[in-house]
């Protein structure tokens, strides 16, 4: 049973027979302190004016005509007329006993919806931090509640797997697979693997510029760096499947939508950008320049 909505529906048949408007308002709330019991109508006030006589006795009248016995200890007039209600110790257990012995624990389902949850988004570049643990717990506390409640709710795991750093890892994958021929050795500590990149991405003569170029051929349609990406990707993957299985979080790889999948519409996206005169040349590159971060 849902509390609210049964004393909501209390006090809407006891307004009605007490004469006050059709459309009056029933501002039905849990208490913020124990003296005051466990929820507080605050009604009576509003009703006042429709039915010309003090709060208080529109709270008594209210009070005299409410249809609730033993589902309530005492139901108490306060200050300018709010109505304290004090639910019975022994009814509150018969209902906790109740929604106990129920599978649903007395919650009903809501209409159903279908409802998108994005979350969880790690890097396939690097280990999962605490901002995606975060993200992720929240995420699939949201996605369980909903479901519960019986939504359809499509998971969304939108992966960082695609862009210019890919060119880094790929360069580097390949050159560690020249030495050990194995990619789950070369990959089995992703921070490591991440650091070693950019190290020599940064201080290695002409590692920088075939990283460059590998960019260039993975996102032209290149077999040979595509089969690298996508081992590196699938052992990515595996390192936060492992995650959220200790988790127990219900992400699948039939959650994902990466950055990649993205990549063929790109063409289409920058012919659009510089129809309208919103992306123009830069150094060679296709470039939208937002004037509010000019600065």
């Amino acid at each position: 049973m849902n509390l609210q909505r049964f004393l909501v529906e209390k006090f809407k048949q006891a307004v009605a027979k007490i004469g006050a408007p059709a459309d009056a308002s029933l501002p039905l709330s849990r208490s913020t302190r124990p003296e005051f019991g466990h929820y507080q109508f605050n009604g009576a006030m509003a009703l006042a004016k429709a039915m010309k006589l003090p709060p208080r006795d529109v709270a008594q009248k209210i009070i005299d005509v409410i249809e609730l016995n033993d589902e309530v200890e005492k139901l108490e007039i306060a200050g300018p007329g709010f109505i304290n209600i004090h639910l019975s110790p022994a009814w509150l257990s018969e209902q906790l006993t109740q929604a106990n012995a129920d599978a649903r624990l007395g919650i009903e389902p809501d209409a159903p919806q279908t409802v998108v949850v994005d979350y969880s988004a790690p890097n396939l570049a690097k280990e999962m931090h605490v901002g995606h643990l975060r993200s992720t717990i929240i995420g699939d506390a949201v996605t369980k509640t909903l479901e519960f409640m019986g939504a359809k709710v499509v998971r969304q795991n939108h992966m960082g797997d695609w862009g210019t750093q890919f060119g880094m890892l790929i360069t580097h994958l390949n050159d560690k697979l020249a030495e050990t021929g194995v990619a789950e050795a070369a990959l089995s500590d992703l921070e490591d693997f991440y650091r070693a990149a950019k190290v020599r991405f940064d201080n290695e003569e002409g590692f920088a510029d075939r990283a460059r170029e590998n960019v260039v051929k993975l996102q032209s349609g290149d077999a040979e760096c595509l089969a690298l990406w996508e081992t590196f990707v699938a052992i990515s993957i595996k390192h936060s499947e492992e995650v959220y299985h200790k988790l127990n979080v219900t992400l699948t790889r039939d959650d994902i939508m990466g950055e990649s999948a993205y990549n063929k519409d790109l063409p289409a996206v920058v012919a659009e950008l510089k129809a309208a005169d919103i992306a123009v040349e830069s150094q060679g590159a296709q470039v939208v320049f937002l004037q509010e971060l000019a600065d």
